[in-house]
């Protein structure tokens, strides 16, 4: 089965191929509000529900099926939230600052499903989401 832009002009989509994304409810504790922003337009415009929470204790559990958190800053504080997030069964995303690769060690250890450089959080982050979603 090959790839086919669906729309290019004088390209047939492959009627075998089924493009599956799984919607996700996200929560994102991302306290820079610009990247933030990027992050939930990125997932929304992906066809996830998500929003932008100041504080992961305003979260409903029973609401949300991933957490994104950023470790860019307070990044001790902000791991332990992945206990919290276990306990209800919710995939969890992390993301931090790439010249701080003791963070990752640190959040991949606290449990974090996935822990990922705040750039391919930026690239990726929808196909992310829907890749712990679908879990």
């Amino acid at each position: 089965m090959g790839t086919h832009r669906v729309g290019a002009p004088g390209v047939q989509a492959d009627p075998r191929a089924v493009a599956v994304l799984t919607v996700a409810r996200v929560a994102a504790f991302v306290p820079d509000l610009l990247f933030g922003s990027n992050v939930v337009g990125a997932l929304q415009a992906a066809g996830h529900e998500a929003v932008l929470v100041n504080a992961p204790a305003s979260v409903d559990p029973a609401a949300v099926d991933v957490l994104v958190v950023d470790l860019t800053a307070d990044a001790p504080e902000r791991i332990s939230l992945v206990r919290q997030a276990r306990l209800h069964e919710l995939g969890t995303l992390a993301f931090y600052a790439h010249v701080e690769a003791e963070v990752r060690v640190l959040a991949e250890q606290a449990g974090f499903d996935l822990v990922v450089p705040r750039s391919r959080m930026a690239r990726e982050g929808p196909a992310l989401v829907a890749r712990l979603a679908s879990r």
